[in-house]
């Protein structure tokens, strides 16, 4: 009878690597928001994003994201994440995040008073089209007050 091997050292790695990688691509897989009185953040695996509403200069759709050149994140299938995907503008030479789920569809582009963007959208359209009104109606009751 041959001597049988033991590989648990070998099996705890492998169940470890699967985990990660599972822990990982939840991670990413999704935008995950969090809207709160006078802030909102934005996270999706290493890339975050939070700020005031009244740091917003201005809330628009657009169909596209500008052609920019990539700082690091990535672009996956209709994702695309460095969600905060930092790209670098080559015009104004700042950063822009972007968080698309979806490129298929409109993207909600935030201008903050400092000239930095961010572009995001999410996978349900109906919810990206209420996170745009519900900018719309922060940056609108900012400016009120002002």
């Amino acid at each position: 009878m041959a001597a049988r091997k033991n590989n648990w050292l070998w099996n705890i790695l492998i169940v470890i690597t699967v985990i990660i990688s599972i822990l990982a691509f939840v991670a990413h897989f999704k935008n995950w928001i969090a809207k709160e009185s006078n802030s909102f953040r934005v996270l999706s695996g290493i890339y975050y994003e939070k700020f005031n509403y009244s740091e917003l200069d201005s809330v628009a759709f657009v169909p596209r994201i500008p052609p920019m050149e990539r700082l690091n994140g990535f672009s996956a299938f209709d994702k695309g994440k460095g969600v905060y995907q930092e790209f670098k503008d080559s015009l104004t030479d700042k950063k822009v995040h972007v968080f698309i789920d979806n490129f298929n569809g409109r993207k909600i582009r935030l201008v903050k008073k400092d000239a930095s963007q961010v572009f995001i959208n999410l996978k349900d359209s109906v919810e990206t089209d209420e996170l745009y009104l519900m900018f719309k109606t922060k940056l609108e009751g900012n400016v009120s007050l002002e």
